[in-house]
């Protein structure tokens, strides 16, 4: 009987979850030259180039170096240790986080790009960034209230149908914090997608501080565990059909 050949593993960080757990450790987190070798399927081998030359423009003297440097430094000071024992506490919420990161970076001008369904969680933020010295502006995903309709969409694809929806408008909001200035900008809880486009048209560098996922309360996260019935429902249902995204998709090319 024919043995069959072994499945060789694509390229996949993720893989090496399984060496992490055996070791603690993988090749990424070693000190170069240590007995943790890197893997057959380590896409850091084909990219060693692309790898090295990334790492050579945090060395610089630009903003993105300087970007990266202070990101570095926040990363330390976000752990403390604990006395008598090498193990490391996390202090700082993702809040403080991004306070410290602006404050290092010398910004002032906040930008907050907020779903309107978040703008009393926008107001929170505002007045903690406002009490940290800084100078917050937000601008909602549903600035112009235009009408859903207006995408080609039809009725059946709003959320509530036969009611007035209006679109969100995440290119609007990058350039309106564009116009007002900002030097960082934070997304809080846009739609996918939406986060995608505000990202393609900000002029200042962004943070994401709330994702949105109204099942699990803005923690997407929470379905990558083993014991959330949702993580296993992922494995074996899919999402949405092959007919359903073919039958979405002709709706969308007939609708444009």
């Amino acid at each position: 009987m024919p043995q069959s050949k072994p499945v060789k593993k694509e390229l996949s960080c993720s893989s090496c979850s399984a060496i992490w757990q055996k070791q603690g450790t993988t090749n990424c987190w070693s000190a170069p030259g240590s007995n943790t070798a890197q893997p057959s399927y380590c896409p850091s081998i084909p990219h060693a180039e692309v790898i090295d030359s990334s790492f050579r423009q945090y060395q610089g003297d630009d903003a993105e170096a300087r970007l990266a440097r202070v990101a570095a430094k926040v990363e330390g000071l976000c752990y403390q240790p604990i006395p008598g024992s090498d193990a490391v506490n996390a202090r700082w919420t993702r809040v403080e986080d991004l306070i410290a990161l602006a404050r290092l970076m010398g910004y002032k001008k906040i930008g907050i790009a907020t779903c309107i369904g978040m703008l009393d969680e926008c107001e929170r933020l505002s007045d903690i960034l406002r009490a940290q010295g800084m100078e917050p502006f937000s601008a909602c995903c549903k600035a112009g209230s235009f009408d859903k309709m207006a995408l080609n969409l039809k009725e059946q694809d709003k959320v509530r149908p036969g009611t007035f929806e209006p679109a969100c408008n995440p290119i609007a909001q990058a350039r309106i914090l564009n116009t007002e200035g900002m030097e960082m900008n934070i997304i809080m809880g846009l739609c996918v997608g939406h986060d995608m486009l505000f990202n393609k048209y900000s002029e200042a560098p962004v943070t994401t501080l709330v994702v949105k996922d109204r099942v699990t309360g803005h923690n997407p996260a929470a379905v990558l565990y083993g014991q959330n019935f949702y993580y296993k429902r992922l494995q074996k249902q899919a999402v949405m059909s092959d007919e359903e995204v073919a039958r979405h998709q002709a709706d969308l090319e007939t609708e444009g």
